[in-house]
């Protein structure tokens, strides 16, 4: 009452026995011992410990990338025959999904092996052949120089006997021109003594007759050395010729050699050009009927009914593998990076199974379940954040079987255990989780990367 006006209200306490207690002074030592009790509870409570985190969204996956969802595409283009599963079907690797038929006319041909093959068979016969022609030619070259080798010993004989005759002849001919001389010097003393009146007419006419004698025959031995020097020349001039015509006959029976041998490559290089299309013909056979790669369950079919054509490449199918080990991808900002490391202890709240969660208090949180930091990719992603695959911990609770690949996950990554009021004092400031290089588990699993 601030009492302004003269005027006093009087108030009878016994009807309001609420307000006799508060008027009471043992309700003020109350209030005053319960606020002290609370401070000190706030006091004692900032030096509790408090477990630093990383809270981070995720997603259920598998920890290798071939137990994970995958397409199963059509190698080929194709028009849809038959389908020989539904969604939600188990299949076993190799079991067939779906059969295509031929949509290019290129492989219409029901015998296009067959033909291909025929085809092969047929160059085979053609390389060998040329096989046969290269070794005939061969032998010819072989036969070519024995006879060259023949002919030029021929020709070497011929023209040493040649030689050795010119040399004769030039004996002859030195012999020859001797007997000229001397005929001629006994004609000029005949002819002086005939002056003298020595000799006879008779005698000076035989003398002067053997002298013509010995003349042609010097210009007969002339002749002869002449003839053996041109016979000498034509032996050089035909050993040469030997030479060049088989050297000629060779060089095209080699030629001829290296044509066939040409033909033969060319043909040997279209029979490896006709077992490559044989082979991709006989591979593409296969792939008329789509398998499964893999054991899993049908979980969608891209393109339906029967008639519908296909693209090469084209998905047909999406199978969940049957056996896959389970893992949260999650990703962190690069701010949080440097405190992540392999094997920290994680802690996940999966969609829908309910959790009490208490951030720094990981003992008493209620439903989440524990993993382990797998591995760490290198790069961020176009968002600029960094992946983090967890795997399941084998020492805590088990993951729940009803778990599936794509569902959600809240991640919380444990760092450094830190007093309450640090905690409080570092948020006020907006500093990021101590970095630490604490106790993680060691990952055990192998199929971790």
């Amino acid at each position: 009452m601030l009492n302004i006006s003269s005027n006093r209200v009087q108030i009878d306490r016994a009807d309001f026995p609420a307000l006799q207690k508060v008027e009471e002074r043992k309700s003020g030592k109350l209030l005053v011992a319960l606020l002290i009790s609370m401070l000190f509870i706030v006091v004692v409570s900032l030096f509790l410990p408090w477990t630093q985190n990383i809270r981070s969204q995720g997603s259920v996956t598998s920890l290798l990338p071939n137990e994970r969802p995958q397409s199963v595409h059509s190698v080929i283009a194709g028009r849809i025959e038959a389908w020989y599963v539904q969604e939600g079907d188990f299949v076993a690797k190799g079991d067939t999904i779906a059969f295509l038929s031929e949509v290019k006319d290129k492989y219409f041909d029901p015998h296009l092996l067959e033909r291909t093959q025929e085809r092969i068979d047929a160059k085979q016969s053609t390389i060998s052949s040329y096989l046969g022609k290269v070794g005939a030619l061969q032998d010819q070259m072989g036969i070519l120089e024995e006879a060259r080798d023949i002919k030029i010993e021929q020709g070497k004989n011929k023209l040493a006997s040649a030689s050795f005759k010119l040399v004769s002849d030039s004996m002859d001919l030195e012999a020859a021109k001797l007997n000229f001389s001397i005929a001629d010097q006994q004609y000029a003393r005949m002819q002086k003594m005939f002056e003298q009146g020595l000799k006879s007419r008779t005698e000076m006419e035989k003398r002067e007759l053997t002298l013509q004698k010995t003349a042609a025959e010097l210009v007969a031995k002339e002749n002869k050395l002449l003839s053996s020097r041109n016979e000498v020349e034509n032996a050089r001039v035909e050993l040469a010729s030997i030479k060049v015509q088989y050297a000629k006959d060779l060089a095209k029976a080699q030629s001829d050699q290296f044509s066939a041998q040409s033909e033969q490559f060319n043909a040997e290089e279209s029979v490896a050009k006709m077992s490559n299309e044989l082979m991709n013909y006989s591979i593409r056979s296969r792939h008329y009927f789509i398998t499964a790669p893999q054991d899993g369950y049908i979980t969608r079919t891209i393109h339906t009914g029967i008639g519908e054509t296909v693209k090469d490449g084209a998905e047909m199918v999406t199978i969940m593998p049957a056996q896959y080990d389970l893992a949260v991808e999650m990703y962190v900002r690069p701010l949080d990076l440097p405190l992540i490391k392999p094997g920290q202890e994680v802690r996940i709240l999966f969609d829908g199974w309910p959790a009490i969660v208490f951030s720094g208090w990981p003992n008493t949180t209620y439903g989440t379940f524990g993993g382990l930091v797998s591995s760490i990719d290198n790069f961020a992603d176009k968002d600029g954040m960094y992946r983090v695959l967890v795997s399941s911990d084998s020492d805590a609770e088990p993951w729940p079987d009803a778990l599936r690949v794509g569902s959600g996950a809240m991640n919380l990554i444990l760092l450094k255990e830190v007093p309450i009021w640090y905690e409080i004092w570092r948020q006020l400031n907006g500093f990021p989780p101590d970095y630490y290089t604490g106790g993680g588990k060691k990952v055990q699993n192998s199929k971790a990367h």
